[in-house]
């Protein structure tokens, strides 16, 4: 694959974040409209430039550090990549208009336990992490996978934690048996 594939490819990451954070403005807005409250502003923008950061990265390490094409592995890479979409737009319309890049939580609303939700609590995580190691993996970026997947972590830390005590006992009661981040057989 030649590195201007590569970069239509992480065009493409690009469009769909732009996409994600225009749902998010209006999901977050309708929320905020109908009480929800938000919690986590102290890490939001600590998360929003990882994720900015990360893209130029990916683009970058390649030409910075003569990185080529892994062949095999960087197909896999984007296969997995590509996994990791379906799962986010999955949790993404199984949330519906809850969902947000935000963490605001709707007063009283039941806990979304369908979807990728049966199978575990945070599915969108999990196709964050699957992301920050795999898309730059497709051109060989290894130095951004480890260093954006171990700032990922120590961030991911933070966020699970404020989001899963905004979402209260309900939701901690409906997802107990369900491990964080690595789904087990319903």
């Amino acid at each position: 694959m030649p590195y201007g594939a590569y970069l239509a490819i992480l065009g493409l990451f690009v469009a769909e974040r732009g996409v994600e954070l225009w749902l998010s403005r209006r999901n977050a807005a309708w929320a905020l409209g109908q009480g929800g409250v938000e919690s986590g502003r102290s890490h939001y923008g600590v998360m929003v430039a990882l994720h900015a950061l990360f893209l130029v990265s990916c683009a970058a390490e390649p030409v910075a550090l003569g990185r080529e094409f892994p062949g095999a592995l960087g197909f896999a890479c984007l296969g997995l990549a590509l996994a990791a979409q379906g799962l986010r737009w999955w949790a993404i319309g199984t949330l519906g208009c809850r969902w947000s890049t935000r963490v605001i939580v709707m007063p009283n609303a039941e806990p979304v336990t369908g979807g990728p939700y049966r199978f575990l609590p945070h599915p969108n995580y999990v196709a964050v992490v699957v992301e920050l190691a795999a898309v730059p993996l497709i051109f060989g970026g290894w130095a951004t996978a480890a260093t954006f997947t171990l700032v990922n972590a120590v961030l991911l830390a933070v966020r699970v934690r404020v989001e899963e005590r905004a979402l209260g006992p309900r939701w901690q009661a409906a997802f107990r048996a369900r491990p964080r981040l690595l789904p087990r057989r319903p």
